[in-house]
């Protein structure tokens, strides 16, 4: 579990090549500019991270959870924007593979494992946040098709992905009367609010998607009636392990940065490198990093073996991984002084990315929540 295989090491060091000759290079320019680079994650989809735990036999590349998490780790360390749009994509890809008929695997998984159809993950609404199983979107039965009516909020890539997973009610309220759907670019009735301005994770669109009478086939639906919250919550385990791999990897990357300007900066005489408190400083949060990827690392080996204490264990990677990986950015931040607060380093956008990982796929004080219950009611 804490020593890689020669293979999760060639695996790793495959996309930190990447990151660094690909990613990393253009981060804060495509940041600046809020350019969307689908162009260089088809390029991550030809080296087989566009499908990266579905199955072979499927289009995918057949990999661990463990090797995701490794691989976004890897990533994040050229934009953890970029990355973290990757884990959507690749978590609506696991869930019509593992979810969806065989018909809808033909039909979107070859394409969805290239990245020439990408994929938006809706669930968020206006309404129904953290109590996402409050959803209103409404999905009614009409002959063959189902008509769908409601607004998701903050979908990442809306507008410009190709497929959208769509979570809408189809029964009773609760959880057991959501249904999954898959929903083309393109149909009537489906249309995009504005681009949302935020603070990080500028270089991939964030907008509302509604749904005006969108009419699609019955066959279109994702697993049973009903089934529409299991999946969605199933799908979000594993990007809760990707969101904190995530972090992890900016955060790593905010600390080298930070090491390599206390090797050349000096004050007082010295390189700020020598002065002890600073050490102590770097020496935190290495700590904090390598501490939370562990957890990772045992939270993905849960997931992959199916234990009965993955979604728990999700639940706490999560939250360490995160708060640990936006703490680090903002320490190394502190360790360059004004310069820090500058673009030009790179490490306010570090921070200004990192900060929605404690929001998304489900709140830090969600995760809490969920851990809270399983310890009482088990």
């Amino acid at each position: 579990m804490f020593i890689l295989t020669s293979d999760h090491e060639a695996v790793r060091d495959m996309a930190k090549a990447f990151a660094d000759e690909r990613i990393a290079p253009h981060a804060v320019e495509w940041d600046e500019t809020e350019h969307f680079p689908i162009e260089i994650m088809r390029e991550a989809a030809a080296l087989g991270m566009g499908a990266i735990y579905v199955r072979e036999e499927n289009g995918g590349s057949g990999l661990t959870r463990l090797d995701s998490a490794l691989i976004f780790e890897a990533l994040a360390t050229g934009c953890p924007c970029v990355a973290s749009f990757l884990s959507i994509h690749n978590m609506v890809a696991w869930v019509v593979d593992r979810f969806a008929s065989r018909e809808l695997q033909h039909r979107y998984l070859p394409k969805l494992a290239t990245m020439d159809s990408v994929a938006s993950y809706c669930l968020t609404e206006p309404g129904a946040g953290s109590d996402a199983a409050a959803l209103t979107t409404r999905a009614r039965r009409d002959g063959d098709d189902y008509v769908l009516d409601g607004v998701k909020q903050f979908i990442s890539g809306a507008g410009a992905s190709d497929v959208y997973l769509v979570m809408a009610r189809t029964g009773e309220g609760g959880p057991r009367g959501i249904s999954a759907f898959l929903i083309d670019n393109g149909t009537a009735g489906l249309s995009f609010g504005a681009n949302e301005k935020k603070m990080g994770w500028k270089a991939q669109p964030t907008r509302q998607v509604i749904l005006e009478g969108v009419r699609v086939p019955a066959a279109q639906r994702v697993g049973a009636e009903g089934d529409g919250f299991k999946i969605a919550m199933a799908g979000l385990d594993g990007g809760r392990l990707n969101i904190g791999a995530s972090s992890i990897g900016g955060g790593q990357a905010a600390l080298d940065k930070a090491l390599g300007y206390m090797r050349e900066r000096k004050a007082f005489g010295r390189r700020i490198a020598d002065f002890q408190a600073l050490q102590f400083r770097v020496a935190d949060i290495d700590a904090s990093l390598e501490a939370a990827r562990s957890l990772l690392w045992r939270a993905a080996s849960a997931l992959d073996d199916k234990g009965p204490d993955a979604t728990r264990l999700c639940a706490i990677a999560k939250r360490v991984a995160t708060d640990a990986g936006f703490n680090a950015a903002n320490d190394a931040l502190q360790l360059f002084g004004g310069y820090g607060y500058l673009a030009d380093y790179g490490v306010e956008k570090i921070v200004r990315d990192l900060r929605v990982h404690q929001i998304l796929e489900g709140t830090n004080e969600i995760m809490r929540v969920i851990v809270a219950r399983g310890l009482i009611e088990n």
